[in-house]
């Protein structure tokens, strides 16, 4: 992969978080009450996405070439603790996230699969809930559900 193919792909993802987080923020300023101003901050981090992607070790690492285990682990850790939409930043992991920084995690996450040609939904329940370790009966699942359901369109009904 180039550079510019790199950058590319960045940019990419970056632009699909933004129109993820445009969606729900309009999604949820329809709600009204708390959720009009947790609407607008998450269209004002959707601008902000993965920021951090193109400075220090994030960026050296993506343009080195190099594939050593232990920088990759750094640059990775390095963009975990630098952006508040992951889990890994907050010291409670994902139960200890602010809904906004959750509704930004969603749109990430929606915004992975639809880079990859996978189903959201299928990643949560089968990788998300391992990987933060929590459950389908947890609160956390029904708030992410919540933010879920505001970004993704609803399946086809069959004709009968």
């Amino acid at each position: 992969m180039t550079n510019q193919e790199k950058i590319d792909a960045i940019v990419r993802h970056k632009d699909n978080v933004l129109k993820n987080a445009i969606f729900m923020g309009e999604n949820l300023m329809k709600l009204g009450g708390q959720w009009e101003s947790m609407g607008v901050m998450l269209i004002a981090n959707g601008y902000i996405h993965d920021y951090s992607k193109f400075f220090g070790i994030e960026f050296e690492q993506l343009f080195s070439g190099n594939t050593d285990k232990d920088k990759m682990s750094m640059a990775i850790s390095q963009h975990n603790k630098s952006n508040m939409h992951h889990p890994e930043y907050w010291p409670n992991g994902i139960r200890g996230m602010p809904d906004v920084y959750l509704a930004e995690c969603v749109c990430d996450w929606k915004a992975r699969a639809t880079e990859f040609g996978t189903s959201l939904v299928d990643w949560i329940d089968e990788e998300a809930t391992k990987r933060f370790n929590f459950s389908k009966t947890d609160t956390i699942y029904t708030k992410i559900m919540f933010f879920v359901d505001l970004l993704c369109d609803k399946p086809f009904k069959k004709v009968t």
